[in-house]
């Protein structure tokens, strides 16, 4: 790799040393290019170096000689009959063409480098045309010729790769298509490829080893992920499924993004997440499969950290919307996706709660809280918790509606759901820590039914609850957690109390973490709620005023810093 950086000097040096060469018909010429050869490459390799990670514009406006070098040795047959030098000539053109061209003169330079790429590739076949008279009696342009030629070579390849063993076409060798693979790393990006490289990813050999060179798989993953190119989704599932690192990668990197992302819009996220098409492949259950110990290895890293969950119930929401499409494919059930011994919590769990009163959403949730704490006595191993708490985020709705049913329900029924709650924040209950978290998230809750059937709406008196619990910093993080949760809940369904709303959210959210955990709540109910058929109008409202208010504040303040 090149320690030093591209000089006009030596480019316009090399730039009279290509003149001087020509067409190297001559002996002399030749020798010339041989005796050169190993500094020409270091200083194609300084070039590759120095533009790639510049805009197009910029290197050309720096370096205004690079074209004219790069293209006369591009047309030196020589040069390019040396297999390392003509992919290095590849990088370094790839480098300059503009993916989204904003000006006529940037236009001008794709075509011109297209043209190129073009005689590149079709150049390190067979077949190799070098006499430009014969092309002239064709009665095209060199560059027509070439831009031809190289969509020829596409189709015979992709006529080679599609062909079957008993087809006229004779089928390419395991190192042939090796080959292809290597050449088309430099060139991902030009649109004419992609129908060569959907053909070789649908190309299965004979055998059960992997054909397709694997720098060629990590390379174009590469580019699908800065969306560089597109492919059809049938390719790049194809894509995921033969090479697992490029699939582990997206699904990384899908987390990253969101990970970073400050706004706690779930329409944000849940766009980003449909964008990435992991959703969609997740239908293939080895895809689901391999994603989903991705999200549980994230859950046990971050020891249950409030974005990661939901993440992880965001992207079961959209690969249950994928699931759901009305097509052909042929699918497993959904509930053979979620790998839990108990199957009846599975379909509890995945039971849509539209059309359903209240008290038969009180009823089911008592059924789901049985089945749980049932498998949570003391004989159930840390493995067996794990699993059912992991699978409650998945499909946490329910979570979310217990919530919002605790505050109304009889006070039998209430234990049930504030355990499901508990559950939910900490289900450890290592040292007890869950059933305290069940004894204060109990009075804050009695609290809540006081005020909501006092008539006096006071936002000192919510304002306490936290006061009184935090005096002598008290509360478990997993109850303050909770009791946030339950906070939010009362706010936006207690009508009476929108009025000071605002006020009681700001003192709710000082710090980030707060303001996380206050907003996450805000927005799951923001989803659930914002449906066709839902006459909750107000309370989705109120809940967007709110979310606004603390992402604009919290913007605020990190700039600020």
């Amino acid at each position: 790799m090149a320690d030093k950086p591209v000089t006009e000097l030596n480019l316009d040096t090399w730039l009279n040393k290509t003149i001087q060469w020509g067409d190297t018909t001559s002996l002399q010429s030749k020798q010339d290019v041989c005796l050169h050869f190993p500094k020409l490459q270091e200083c194609l390799m300084q070039i590759y170096e120095t533009v790639k990670h510049m805009g197009p514009y910029t290197a050309i406006e720096k370096f205004p000689t690079i074209g004219q070098l790069l293209g006369r040795l591009c047309w030196n047959s020589f040069v390019i009959g040396h297999e390392d030098t003509r992919k290095m000539l590849l990088c370094c053109l790839c480098c300059l063409y503009s993916n989204e061209p904003q000006n006529d003169v940037e236009k001008k330079a794709n075509s011109w480098i297209k043209n190129l790429v073009c005689h590149l590739f079709s150049s390190c076949g067979q077949g190799r045309v070098e006499n430009t008279e014969m092309i002239a009696q064709l009665g095209c342009t060199t560059a027509d010729y070439y831009d031809k030629l190289l969509k020829n070579i596409i189709s015979s390849l992709i006529m080679h790769l599609r062909s079957q063993p008993d087809a006229i076409a004779t089928e390419l060798s395991s190192e042939q298509i090796r080959s292809v693979c290597v050449i088309c790393i430099p060139i991902l990006t030009l649109p004419e490829i992609a129908p060569l490289l959907e053909a070789l990813l649908l190309y299965h050999g004979p055998g059960s080893s992997e054909v397709l060179d694997e720098h060629f798989l990590e390379s174009l993953n590469d580019a699908i992920q800065r969306k560089k190119i597109v492919l059809s989704e049938s390719a790049v599932l194809s894509l995921w499924l033969r090479h697992l690192p490029s699939l582990e990668k997206a699904v990384l990197d899908l987390f990253q993004t969101l990970i970073a992302l400050q706004s706690k819009s779930l329409n944000e996220m849940e766009q980003i997440i449909k964008d990435s098409f992991l959703p969609q492949a997740a239908c293939h259950p080895a895809i689901f499969r391999v994603t989903d110990d991705i999200f549980r290895s994230a859950l046990l890293q971050s020891e249950g950290n409030n974005k990661v969950m939901t993440i992880i119930r965001l992207f079961t929401h959209c690969f249950i919307q994928e699931y759901s499409k009305d097509n052909l494919q042929t699918k497993l059930p959904l509930r053979a996706y979620c790998l839990h011994k108990n199957t009846a919590l599975v379909l509890a769990l995945l039971r849509k709660v539209e059309g359903l009163t209240s008290d038969a959403c009180i009823q089911h949730l008592h059924s789901i809280v049985k089945m749980l704490r049932s498998m949570d006595n003391i004989q159930r191993s840390h493995e067996s918790v794990f699993e059912s708490w992991f699978l409650l985020i998945h499909l946490g709705e329910w979570v979310d509606i217990a919530a919002e049913l605790l505050l109304t329900s009889d006070p039998e029924i209430s234990d049930d759901l504030l355990w499901l709650l508990a559950f939910y924040y900490n289900p450890c209950n290592e040292n007890q820590s869950r059933s305290r978290t069940m004894v204060e998230a109990k009075a804050v809750k009695e609290c809540l039914v006081l005020l909501r059937r006092n008539s006096a709406v006071c936002a000192m008196s919510l304002h306490k609850i936290f006061e009184e619990g935090n005096k002598e910093k008290s509360w478990h993080p997993c109850t303050l957690q909770l009791i946030r949760h339950l906070c939010v809940a009362f706010l936006l369904f207690s009508p009476e109390w929108h009025i000071v709303a605002k006020d009681c959210i700001s003192h709710m959210t000082q710090t980030q973490e707060a303001a996380s955990e206050v907003s996450d709540v805000l927005a799951r109910t923001l989803c659930r709620l914002d449906i066709p058929g839902m006459e909750r109008q107000k309370i989705i409202t109120i809940a967007h005023k709110l979310l606004e208010d603390i992402i604009r504040i919290w913007e605020n303040k990190v700039q600020n810093v």
